[in-house]
């Protein structure tokens, strides 16, 4: 990666080329030569700004959404402060050149990140758009003498997305936070266009299984045999009546047509007979022929899908991936929907195809695929080898990484089969009758020979998981209609119908495109965005909804029912389309969206007559008469009621196992987790030192020990034999009850082992470790929120293990203070260690840092992400997120908070005795020793004020902080020449063409 600040501005009379990626740099620049330089902005260099970022002055019209909805619903877009660097160095170039070829990625995405660094860079020289779909010296080349104008329509359809993507979450998301809660870890909840179908999506399948009654029932299988040649039949017919097969029950477990249904009983009688009868006769023999063709080469979807199928990768991983070998100029552009191939590819692929499998391989006539897609965003062809001549995997190896080699191998493959023959075929399927007793028992058995396997020599297709296993194919022997066959080793066997099976990454990607729900590039970062939030789980490959899930999904389906409606965000995508072909107008749509119109209620009308939401009713799901499944601030729980009990009587509360799928709570299982014994509030025996009872519970914030209370005996009358009441006491002041000691149970134990010295081990915490020596500070060892640790008055040191917290020696506690606090002693053991990184040339290493595990080659460093297993994380996975981080650029610093200087100054107009106020705190400032005293005067002062007054006083401080920012800002602008400005509202315009 080029350092920006180490770049010198280009010479006199060079093109300035800007590509997204710094890797493609390197590679473009050798391809073009010395005529010209090429830059790279790192992806967009301006978004939406945030709410702070917003001018006082301009708060009134854009100050909810960055979005003036009220005049056309302009954006107000602000440069990144991780982006002006690049900016700037962009805008030093530019005053050496006489041309710009904007090399931004050809979808609308790329599009307009070119017409951001237009709007930016503001140039006085010709300006050109330069797309090419490979990084190949050929493709290149033709690409820079092949320009063409900024399509201003493939602009208003992304900057339309990004609009209606910012409406719909900043005015749902509100919504989530107050009547839901918060997601994983308390992460903010959220609502998007697409996030939100596809959430629901998951939870609909979820709520089929859930619904799903397994039925079972029997058939019979048998060894049909004649001259040594022997294969398995399954009975298909009983009396001429089909028997019931798993394809015969409909999604809710019932039948849809009338079969006969055995049950074991009669299967094993029928099998029994069928034995004593022991032979069969041929009553069909039917042979039918058949063709396979091969699929398209790949699209963004159909690549996501098969690496999930054949690699086990994620959507995510596959595109990073993907995005490598784009980068590196391996394969053509990764974001698209179209299937065609161009006249090079096709000629490569059939050559090759010759190659590898000889002249019958590929058909006399080229094959030609036509996407379904009316998109007109992504580029113009499928995702394939770059080159006039594909390179083969092997002839890569050393080129590329584990990860990269397998997808370039899967993508090679299925270009070059998608140019191949079909598969010929024949199938035979027989049919054996016996006679059982009275009974006539029809048998079946199908096989399937290959006699020209065409491109299946090359790659077949993968399948999502089926619910019902259709017959293996087998070979079958040559038999005549007539002929008899020896039945053997007749066996009954029991079945059991299934659900739909759950979503893995690779169906849910196809279901979503089935539907026409959002774009193939954005799958992956929609199925990363619904994981992190804590709405889906991943247990092996399948999506598991949580129960937040569930409540998310019931609020948006009671009262944003249109916006969580398939066809209606299938239709949204469709009028994207049509902006981005110039069929429709931005801001005519974007008002009909937001405003309303005779075909849509609005999403204005929607958020503001909301009406009374029932949090508590939308996070309740009903189990049983008397559990009713609650989700709650620290997850899901069972409230459980007592029907006897008194109605004031609070309900008792079932903690919910955290792997426990909604599909697995059935109301069985519901009455399992009540009736199973508390493993918490078990008596662990008497703290001898103050006689209290240690008792170990189990709570919503996990296992823990308490002391508590031994029940005082009551007086029992030994006359009477009746308890003794005693008086109450008027008028005694009610004390309060210190809290009792409590002490969480560490990861490693149990609330059903924990003993009673280790409860008072962990009552007894902080463990006093010793005396610093030099300071006479107390060491302490004690368990936090993140893990054990010691304390010496403000300086803290985290320890090995919980362990440690008992065992620990003063010296090796002042040993680990003597060791930095952060970095060496962290550096000097990491969890793992990597090959070296292939741009740095270091080793990478995964570490366990301050805030979680990070990869880092000593350059970069990349935090793990949330959901990953650091200790599952692979060289190939190192690489790219430290790749992902690299190209980031380094986190922004952030900005010294502003003096608070404004507000005395207008205070101290108001009245005299604010006047001297004022002057009491303008002198103590002037000494910069803010005391106690003022700030309690100051503040006395503004509790005394009227609200009025605290709003001018309010607003005329933001007003005069914004005016400071904006001066130190011009400053800055006039200290570095080519700093750009931070907001732009102009409005769009095509580049100057080239005279």
């Amino acid at each position: 990666m080029v350092c920006i600040d180490e770049r010198t501005p280009v010479a006199n009379g060079k093109k300035l080329v800007i590509v997204e990626s710094p890797t493609k740099m390197k590679s473009i620049q050798g391809y073009l030569g010395d005529d010209y330089e090429v830059l790279s902005s790192v992806g967009h260099i301006r978004d939406l700004a945030s709410k702070k970022e917003i001018p006082a002055d301009k708060k009134a019209a854009y100050g909810k959404y960055s979005i003036d909805v009220e005049n056309d619903f302009d954006p107000f877009y602000v440069v990144n402060d991780r982006k002006t660097k690049t900016v700037a160095e962009l805008k030093r170039a530019l005053k050496g050149a006489d041309e710009v070829l904007l090399a931004t990625d050809g979808d609308r995405e790329g599009e307009a990140i070119a017409w951001h660094l237009l709007e930016v860079l503001k140039p006085k020289v010709p300006v050109r758009r330069m797309i090419f779909h490979e990084i190949t010296k050929d493709a290149i080349r033709d690409a820079a003498e092949h320009t063409r104008d900024l399509d201003v329509s493939l602009v208003d359809a992304q900057e339309t997305r990004r609009v209606l993507d910012r409406l719909y979450g900043w005015d749902v998301s509100p919504v989530l936070w107050r009547k839901v809660g918060s997601g994983r870890e308390g992460t903010a909840l959220s609502a998007g266009r697409v996030q939100s179908a596809a959430t629901r999506m998951v939870v609909e399948r979820e709520r089929e299984r859930m619904a799903f009654v397994s039925a079972s029932y029997w058939d019979v299988e048998a060894l049909a045999s004649r001259s040594g040649s022997s294969f398995t039949t399954r009975l298909n017919r009983l009396d001429g009546a089909p028997i019931a097969r798993g394809g015969d029950y409909d999604d809710l477990g019932q039948l849809k047509k009338a079969v006969v249904v055995l049950d074991e009983t009669r299967a094993r009688a029928l099998a029994d007979a069928i034995t004593a009868a022991g032979r069969a006769t041929v009553a069909k023999v039917e042979a039918k022929p058949g063709t396979r063709s091969p699929r398209a080469p790949f699209t963004t979807s159909t690549l996501q899908q098969e690496a999930g199928r054949k690699l086990s990768m994620s959507a995510k991983h596959a595109m990073g991936v993907a995005q490598r070998l784009y980068e590196k100029g391996f394969i053509t552009y990764m974001r698209t929907d179209s299937v065609a191939l161009s006249g090079q590819a096709v000629s490569a692929a059939r050559a090759q195809a010759v190659a590898l499998y000889g002249d019958k391989a590929v058909p006399a006539n080229p094959r030609v695929y036509k996407s379904k897609s009316k998109n007109a965003q992504e580029a113009h062809e499928a995702i394939r080898p770059s080159g006039e001549t594909f390179r083969t995997p092997a002839s890569l190896a050393s080129s590329l990484d584990r990860d990269e080699q397998k997808l370039y191998d899967l993508i090679w493959k299925r270009t070059v089969a998608s140019q191949m023959a079909d598969a010929k075929y024949e199938t035979t399927t027989v049919t054996l009758t016996v006679n059982a007793g009275a009974q006539v028992a029809e048998f079946t058995a199908s096989g399937t020979v290959y006699t020209f396997k065409g491109f299946l020599e090359a790659y077949e297709e993968g399948a999502d998981e089926k619910r019902n296993d259709d017959d293996a194919d087998q070979s079958l022997p040559a038999v005549a209609v007539g002929d008899e066959l020896a039945v053997s080793d007749v066996e009954p066997k029991g079945h059991s119908t299934s659900p739909k099976p759950r979503y893995t990454e690779a169906s849910l990607v196809k279901a979503l495109e089935e539907k026409g729900i959002g774009r193939p590039s954005t799958f992956a970062s929609i199925i990363g965005v619904i994981l992190d939030r804590g709405y889906v789980t991943k247990r092996g490959q399948a999506l598991v909804p949580s129960w937040l899930a569930f409540s998310v999904v019931r609020l948006l389906e009671e009262h944003f029912a249109d916006l969580v409606d398939y066809d209606f965000t299938a239709a949204l995508e469709d009028d994207l389309d049509a902006i981005a072909r110039g069929e429709q107008r931005r801001t005519e749509w974007l008002k009909s969206f937001y405003f309303g119109s005779d075909k849509q209620v609005g999403l204005r009308h929607i958020v503001d007559n909301l009406g009374e939401i029932d949090a508590r009713e939308l996070n309740s799901t009903r189990i049983t008469d008397t559990a009713t499944l609650r989700f709650g601030k620290y997850g899901p729980y069972l409230e459980v009621t007592d029907p006897a009990a008194d109605a004031e009587a609070k309900p008792r509360i079932v903690n919910i196992p955290e792997d426990l799928a909604p599909d697995e709570l059935t109301p069985a299982k519901a009455q399992e987790l009540i009736d199973a014994p508390v493993a918490g509030d078990r008596v662990l025996g008497e703290n001898s030192e103050n006689g209290k009872l240690v008792v170990v519970k189990d709570g919503r914030f996990g296992p823990y020990v308490q002391e508590v209370d031994a029940e005082e005996p009551e007086e029992v009358d030994q006359a009477t034999g009746e308890v003794v009441e005693q008086p109450k006491k008027r008028g005694a002041k009610k004390e309060v009850a210190p809290k009792p000691r409590t002490a969480s149970l560490f990861r490693s134990m149990s609330v059903d082992t924990v003993d009673l010295d280790t409860a008072l081990q962990l009552l007894s915490l902080p463990r006093v470790v010793g005396t610093d020596p030099e300071t006479g500070a107390e060491i302490t060892a004690q368990n936090g929120r993140f893990g054990p640790y010691l304390k010496k008055g403000t300086d803290s040191r985290s320890l090995d293990d919980e362990k440690q917290i008992f065992d620990i020696t003063l010296e090796e506690a002042l040993a680990k203070y003597a060791e930095p606090k952060y970095g060496a002693r962290r550096a000097s053991s990491a969890l793992k260690e990597f090959d070296a990184d292939p741009v740095s040339g270091k080793p990478i290493k995964l570490k366990d840092g301050r805030f979680g595990p990070y990869v880092t080659d000593g350059e970069t460093n990349a935090t793990v992400p949330r959901g990953e297993n650091a200790l599952e994380i692979t060289f190939e996975r190192a690489v790219e997120l430290i790749a992902d981080k690299r190209a980031k650029g380094p986190a922004p610093k952030k900005a010294a908070p502003a003096r608070k200087t404004a507000a005395t100054k207008t205070t101290a107009a108001k009245t005299t005795a604010t006047r001297t106020t004022a002057a009491k705190a303008t002198a103590t400032k002037t000494t910069a020793a803010k005391t106690t005293a003022a700030k309690t005067t100051a503040a006395k002062t503004t509790a005394a004020k009227t609200t009025a007054t605290r709003t001018a006083a309010a607003k005329t401080t933001a007003t005069r902080t914004a005016a400071t920012k904006t001066t130190a800002t011009k400053a800055a602008t006039t200290k570095a020449a080519a700093t750009p400005s931070t907001a732009t509202t102009t409005p769009r315009k095509a580049p100057a063409k080239t005279s």
